[in-house]
Protein backbone atom coordinates (compact mmCIF):
# COMPACT_ATOMS: atom_id res chain seq x y z
CA UNK A 1 0.00 0.00 0.00
CA UNK A 2 1.13 3.31 -0.37
CA UNK A 3 0.27 5.67 2.42
CA UNK A 4 0.49 9.15 2.98
CA UNK A 5 1.42 10.40 6.61
CA UNK A 6 3.34 13.39 8.00
CA UNK A 7 6.44 13.07 10.56
CA UNK A 8 5.03 14.34 13.48
CA UNK A 9 5.96 11.96 16.54
CA UNK A 10 9.44 10.09 15.76
CA UNK A 11 9.47 7.09 18.00
CA UNK A 12 6.26 6.17 16.70
CA UNK A 13 6.79 7.00 13.23
CA UNK A 14 10.08 4.97 13.12
CA UNK A 15 7.98 1.95 14.09
CA UNK A 16 5.31 2.66 11.64
CA UNK A 17 7.41 2.47 8.59
CA UNK A 18 9.01 -0.86 9.27
CA UNK A 19 6.09 -2.14 7.79
CA UNK A 20 5.84 -3.51 4.35
CA UNK A 21 4.38 -0.49 2.94
CA UNK A 22 5.17 2.59 0.69
CA UNK A 23 5.31 5.43 2.83
CA UNK A 24 4.76 9.03 1.50
CA UNK A 25 6.43 11.96 4.29
CA UNK A 26 5.72 15.47 2.84
CA UNK A 27 8.61 17.66 2.76
CA UNK A 28 9.16 21.22 2.12
CA UNK A 29 12.18 23.07 1.77
CA UNK A 30 12.37 25.04 5.16
CA UNK A 31 11.13 21.63 6.83
CA UNK A 32 8.93 22.95 9.83
CA UNK A 33 5.80 20.91 11.22
CA UNK A 34 4.03 20.35 8.38
CA UNK A 35 6.81 19.59 5.85
CA UNK A 36 9.37 17.68 8.15
CA UNK A 37 10.55 15.08 5.78
CA UNK A 38 12.56 12.22 7.23
CA UNK A 39 14.21 13.06 10.40
CA UNK A 40 18.70 12.93 10.33
CA UNK A 41 18.07 11.31 13.56
CA UNK A 42 16.54 8.51 13.19
CA UNK A 43 17.28 4.93 11.11
CA UNK A 44 14.12 5.33 8.25
CA UNK A 45 14.09 2.22 5.66
CA UNK A 46 13.82 3.22 2.29
CA UNK A 47 10.76 2.55 1.48
CA UNK A 48 9.54 6.09 3.69
CA UNK A 49 10.17 8.29 1.02
CA UNK A 50 10.04 12.15 0.96
CA UNK A 51 7.54 14.20 -1.50
CA UNK A 52 7.00 17.72 -2.31
CA UNK A 53 3.50 18.97 -2.19
CA UNK A 54 3.40 19.89 -5.73
CA UNK A 55 4.13 15.92 -6.68
CA UNK A 56 1.10 14.79 -4.60
CA UNK A 57 -1.56 15.38 -6.70
CA UNK A 58 -0.05 13.18 -8.99
CA UNK A 59 0.83 10.80 -6.54
CA UNK A 60 -1.14 7.34 -6.09
CA UNK A 61 -2.54 7.13 -2.40
CA UNK A 62 -4.24 4.40 -0.64
CA UNK A 63 -4.59 5.84 2.68
CA UNK A 64 -4.42 8.90 4.50
CA UNK A 65 -3.04 9.03 8.23
CA UNK A 66 -4.02 12.51 9.34
CA UNK A 67 -2.62 13.21 13.47
CA UNK A 68 -3.58 16.75 13.45
CA UNK A 69 -6.64 18.50 12.76
CA UNK A 70 -4.84 20.90 9.76
CA UNK A 71 -3.93 18.02 7.67
CA UNK A 72 -7.51 17.21 6.80
CA UNK A 73 -7.16 20.33 4.46
CA UNK A 74 -4.02 20.71 4.13
CA UNK A 75 -3.86 16.87 2.14
CA UNK A 76 -7.06 18.10 0.33
CA UNK A 77 -5.27 20.93 -0.85
CA UNK A 78 -2.09 18.84 -1.75
CA UNK A 79 -3.76 15.97 -3.00
CA UNK A 80 -6.46 17.35 -5.00
CA UNK A 81 -8.87 14.69 -3.02
CA UNK A 82 -10.65 15.18 0.10
CA UNK A 83 -9.51 12.52 2.61
CA UNK A 84 -12.49 10.40 3.65
CA UNK A 85 -14.36 11.29 0.65
CA UNK A 86 -12.19 10.88 -2.36
CA UNK A 87 -9.51 9.24 -0.58
CA UNK A 88 -9.88 6.56 2.06
CA UNK A 89 -8.22 8.59 5.28
CA UNK A 90 -8.05 7.72 8.90
CA UNK A 91 -6.90 10.03 11.83
CA UNK A 92 -4.33 8.58 14.41
CA UNK A 93 -4.85 10.18 18.32
CA UNK A 94 -1.43 10.13 19.88
CA UNK A 95 -2.79 12.16 23.04
CA UNK A 96 -4.99 12.02 25.74
CA UNK A 97 -7.51 15.04 26.39
CA UNK A 98 -5.99 18.01 26.88
CA UNK A 99 -9.25 19.78 28.37
CA UNK A 100 -11.78 17.98 30.28
CA UNK A 101 -10.86 14.47 30.85
CA UNK A 102 -14.01 12.87 30.62
CA UNK A 103 -15.91 15.40 28.62
CA UNK A 104 -13.86 16.51 26.02
CA UNK A 105 -14.92 16.52 22.02
CA UNK A 106 -12.49 14.72 19.57
CA UNK A 107 -11.74 17.13 16.48
CA UNK A 108 -13.20 14.53 14.43
CA UNK A 109 -16.43 13.57 16.24
CA UNK A 110 -19.47 12.70 14.60
CA UNK A 111 -17.96 11.89 11.17
CA UNK A 112 -18.78 9.31 9.22
CA UNK A 113 -15.68 9.48 6.74
CA UNK A 114 -12.70 8.69 8.78
CA UNK A 115 -12.02 6.06 11.43
CA UNK A 116 -10.16 7.19 14.52
CA UNK A 117 -7.54 5.26 15.78
CA UNK A 118 -5.95 5.38 19.29
CA UNK A 119 -2.76 4.19 20.34
CA UNK A 120 -4.11 3.47 23.89
CA UNK A 121 -7.50 2.20 25.25
CA UNK A 122 -7.45 4.71 28.00
CA UNK A 123 -7.15 7.52 25.05
CA UNK A 124 -10.38 6.13 23.28
CA UNK A 125 -12.00 5.97 26.57
CA UNK A 126 -11.62 9.34 27.71
CA UNK A 127 -12.18 11.00 24.39
CA UNK A 128 -15.95 11.92 23.48
CA UNK A 129 -16.13 11.13 19.48
CA UNK A 130 -19.53 11.05 19.01
CA UNK A 131 -20.65 8.55 16.51
CA UNK A 132 -17.10 8.68 14.57
CA UNK A 133 -16.45 4.97 14.48
CA UNK A 134 -12.95 4.14 16.44
CA UNK A 135 -10.46 1.67 17.03
CA UNK A 136 -6.99 1.03 19.11
CA UNK A 137 -3.88 -0.35 17.77
CA UNK A 138 -1.79 -0.25 20.65
CA UNK A 139 1.95 1.05 20.85
CA UNK A 140 4.78 -1.18 19.28
CA UNK A 141 8.86 -0.46 19.55
CA UNK A 142 11.77 -1.17 18.14
CA UNK A 143 13.52 -3.58 20.44
CA UNK A 144 17.12 -1.41 21.72
CA UNK A 145 18.24 -4.95 22.95
CA UNK A 146 18.75 -5.33 26.82
CA UNK A 147 21.79 -2.66 27.55
CA UNK A 148 21.10 -2.33 31.47
CA UNK A 149 23.72 -2.55 33.95
CA UNK A 150 22.51 -0.08 36.36
CA UNK A 151 26.08 0.76 37.48
CA UNK A 152 24.70 4.47 38.21
CA UNK A 153 23.10 5.03 41.80
CA UNK A 154 20.76 7.21 39.82
CA UNK A 155 17.54 6.93 38.30
CA UNK A 156 16.73 8.47 34.88
CA UNK A 157 13.95 10.19 33.48
CA UNK A 158 12.69 11.21 30.20
CA UNK A 159 11.06 14.90 30.09
CA UNK A 160 10.53 16.47 27.02
CA UNK A 161 9.79 20.53 28.15
CA UNK A 162 9.82 19.69 32.14
CA UNK A 163 9.23 23.18 33.04
CA UNK A 164 6.32 24.60 30.24
CA UNK A 165 4.61 21.14 30.71
CA UNK A 166 5.29 20.93 34.93
CA UNK A 167 2.85 19.58 36.53
CA UNK A 168 1.63 17.47 33.30
CA UNK A 169 4.78 16.06 33.33
CA UNK A 170 5.63 15.75 37.19
CA UNK A 171 8.36 17.85 36.54
CA UNK A 172 7.32 19.51 40.57
CA UNK A 173 7.39 15.45 41.58
CA UNK A 174 10.80 15.41 41.18
CA UNK A 175 12.34 17.55 44.41
CA UNK A 176 9.93 15.23 46.83
CA UNK A 177 11.79 12.35 44.74
CA UNK A 178 15.37 13.24 44.80
CA UNK A 179 15.52 12.45 48.35
CA UNK A 180 15.54 8.33 47.39
CA UNK A 181 18.21 8.98 44.71
CA UNK A 182 19.58 11.50 42.21
CA UNK A 183 17.60 12.06 39.37
CA UNK A 184 19.20 12.30 35.78
CA UNK A 185 16.90 14.01 33.39
CA UNK A 186 17.41 14.16 29.90
CA UNK A 187 15.12 15.69 27.12
CA UNK A 188 14.20 18.76 25.03
CA UNK A 189 14.52 21.87 26.75
CA UNK A 190 16.22 19.81 30.05
CA UNK A 191 18.58 22.82 30.58
CA UNK A 192 16.24 25.38 32.01
CA UNK A 193 15.31 23.10 34.71
CA UNK A 194 18.14 24.36 36.98
CA UNK A 195 16.74 27.67 36.87
CA UNK A 196 13.14 26.95 37.38
CA UNK A 197 14.39 25.09 40.34
CA UNK A 198 15.89 27.43 41.94
CA UNK A 199 12.98 30.05 40.94
CA UNK A 200 9.92 28.05 42.68
CA UNK A 201 12.10 28.03 45.95
CA UNK A 202 13.49 24.74 45.58
CA UNK A 203 16.23 24.12 48.60
CA UNK A 204 19.62 24.32 46.38
CA UNK A 205 20.82 20.90 48.35
CA UNK A 206 18.14 19.53 47.17
CA UNK A 207 17.71 20.81 43.55
CA UNK A 208 21.15 19.68 43.28
CA UNK A 209 20.07 16.13 43.06
CA UNK A 210 18.08 17.13 40.09
CA UNK A 211 20.31 16.87 37.04
CA UNK A 212 19.93 17.94 33.61
CA UNK A 213 21.74 16.22 31.64
CA UNK A 214 20.82 16.50 28.01
CA UNK A 215 18.59 16.24 24.92
CA UNK A 216 20.54 12.76 23.08
CA UNK A 217 20.24 11.09 19.97
CA UNK A 218 18.29 7.68 21.00
CA UNK A 219 21.19 5.68 20.27
CA UNK A 220 22.91 7.75 23.32
CA UNK A 221 20.42 7.81 25.01
CA UNK A 222 19.09 4.17 25.32
CA UNK A 223 22.66 3.80 26.37
CA UNK A 224 22.71 6.15 28.80
CA UNK A 225 19.55 5.30 30.25
CA UNK A 226 20.44 1.76 30.82
CA UNK A 227 23.89 2.76 32.46
CA UNK A 228 21.24 4.23 35.71
CA UNK A 229 19.77 2.00 38.35
CA UNK A 230 16.22 2.67 37.64
CA UNK A 231 13.83 5.04 35.26
CA UNK A 232 11.57 7.20 35.96
CA UNK A 233 8.29 7.95 34.61
CA UNK A 234 6.23 11.08 36.67
CA UNK A 235 4.00 11.83 33.57
CA UNK A 236 0.52 13.31 35.24
CA UNK A 237 -1.27 13.35 32.33
CA UNK A 238 -0.05 11.84 28.94
CA UNK A 239 -0.97 9.15 26.51
CA UNK A 240 1.92 6.33 27.02
CA UNK A 241 5.83 7.70 26.78
CA UNK A 242 7.21 5.46 24.65
CA UNK A 243 10.50 6.24 26.38
CA UNK A 244 8.65 4.47 29.50
CA UNK A 245 8.22 1.61 27.45
CA UNK A 246 12.02 1.65 25.74
CA UNK A 247 13.34 1.77 28.91
CA UNK A 248 11.56 -1.28 30.11
CA UNK A 249 12.78 -2.88 26.84
CA UNK A 250 16.16 -2.16 27.86
CA UNK A 251 15.82 -4.05 31.20
CA UNK A 252 14.92 -1.28 33.66
CA UNK A 253 13.46 -1.51 36.58
CA UNK A 254 10.72 1.47 36.82
CA UNK A 255 9.52 3.88 39.07
CA UNK A 256 6.03 4.91 37.62
CA UNK A 257 3.41 7.38 38.34
CA UNK A 258 0.01 5.35 38.19
CA UNK A 259 -1.82 7.57 36.06
CA UNK A 260 -3.80 7.14 32.61
CA UNK A 261 -2.58 3.88 30.66
CA UNK A 262 0.54 2.98 33.42
CA UNK A 263 -1.89 0.35 35.17
CA UNK A 264 -2.24 -1.43 31.92
CA UNK A 265 1.31 -1.22 30.70
CA UNK A 266 3.33 -1.54 33.70
CA UNK A 267 2.80 -4.90 35.26
CA UNK A 268 3.62 -5.74 39.28
CA UNK A 269 7.10 -6.69 39.93
CA UNK A 270 8.96 -4.63 37.34
CA UNK A 271 9.64 -1.93 40.09
CA UNK A 272 6.84 0.23 41.54
CA UNK A 273 3.67 2.08 40.42
CA UNK A 274 1.89 3.96 42.51
CA UNK A 275 -0.26 7.21 42.80
CA UNK A 276 1.43 7.87 46.31
CA UNK A 277 4.87 10.06 45.63
CA UNK A 278 6.15 8.93 49.23
CA UNK A 279 5.36 5.00 48.19
CA UNK A 280 7.02 5.80 44.81
CA UNK A 281 10.16 7.32 46.98
CA UNK A 282 10.57 4.47 48.86
CA UNK A 283 10.17 2.11 46.21
CA UNK A 284 13.00 3.87 44.57
CA UNK A 285 15.01 3.77 47.40
CA UNK A 286 14.87 0.14 47.18
CA UNK A 287 16.17 -0.27 44.36
CA UNK A 288 19.07 2.18 44.87
CA UNK A 289 20.16 -0.58 47.86
CA UNK A 290 19.72 -3.73 46.14
CA UNK A 291 20.98 -3.74 43.08
CA UNK A 292 20.51 -7.54 42.48
CA UNK A 293 16.93 -7.31 42.77
CA UNK A 294 16.51 -4.15 40.49
CA UNK A 295 18.21 -6.46 37.86
CA UNK A 296 15.72 -8.64 38.56
CA UNK A 297 12.61 -6.36 37.55
CA UNK A 298 14.19 -5.03 34.75
CA UNK A 299 14.42 -8.43 32.95
CA UNK A 300 10.53 -8.86 34.04
CA UNK A 301 9.76 -5.58 32.77
CA UNK A 302 11.75 -6.41 29.34
CA UNK A 303 9.96 -9.97 29.53
CA UNK A 304 6.56 -7.56 30.04
CA UNK A 305 6.78 -4.23 27.51
CA UNK A 306 7.92 -7.12 24.89
CA UNK A 307 5.63 -9.04 24.82
CA UNK A 308 2.49 -6.59 24.78
CA UNK A 309 4.40 -4.11 22.72
CA UNK A 310 6.41 -6.10 20.05
CA UNK A 311 7.34 -4.57 16.98
CA UNK A 312 5.63 -7.75 15.10
CA UNK A 313 2.42 -7.21 17.15
CA UNK A 314 2.18 -3.45 16.32
CA UNK A 315 2.88 -4.05 12.90
CA UNK A 316 0.66 -7.02 12.45
CA UNK A 317 -2.31 -4.85 13.74
CA UNK A 318 -1.63 -1.92 11.34
CA UNK A 319 -1.30 -4.61 8.46
CA UNK A 320 -4.88 -6.09 9.79
CA UNK A 321 -6.27 -2.01 10.15
CA UNK A 322 -5.30 -0.31 6.73
CA UNK A 323 -6.88 -3.36 4.35
CA UNK A 324 -9.86 -2.08 6.06
CA UNK A 325 -9.80 1.63 5.94
CA UNK A 326 -8.21 1.65 1.99
CA UNK A 327 -11.28 -0.38 0.91
CA UNK A 328 -14.39 1.05 2.97
CA UNK A 329 -17.00 3.04 0.57
CA UNK A 330 -15.82 6.57 0.85
CA UNK A 331 -18.30 8.77 2.39
CA UNK A 332 -19.65 12.34 2.47
CA UNK A 333 -18.58 14.37 5.93
CA UNK A 334 -21.35 14.23 8.44
CA UNK A 335 -21.13 17.42 9.08
CA UNK A 336 -19.88 20.14 6.63
CA UNK A 337 -17.85 23.53 6.87
CA UNK A 338 -14.09 23.57 8.81
CA UNK A 339 -13.15 24.88 11.84
CA UNK A 340 -9.20 23.93 11.60
CA UNK A 341 -7.20 26.64 8.82
CA UNK A 342 -5.12 25.60 6.55
CA UNK A 343 -1.48 26.24 7.66
CA UNK A 344 -0.35 28.86 5.01
CA UNK A 345 2.92 27.34 2.99
CA UNK A 346 6.30 29.51 3.66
Amino acid sequence: MRILIWHVHGSWTTSFVQGGHDYLIPTLPERGPWGGGRPAAWDWPANAVEVAPEDLADADVDVVVLQRPEEIELAARWLGRVPGRDVPALYLEHNAPRGHAATSRHPVADRDDLLLVHVTPFNALMWDAGSTRTAVVEHGIIDPGHRYTGELDAAAAVINEPVRRGRITGTDLLPGLAAAAPIDVFGIGVDALPDHLRDVGVDPAVAARVRAVADLPQHRLHDELARRRAYLHTARWTSLGLSLLEAMALGMPVVVLDTTEAAEAVPDGVGVRSTDPARLRAGLRELMADPAAATAAGGRARDAVLRRYGLDRFLADWDALLPEVASAPLRHPASAGSTHPVPARS
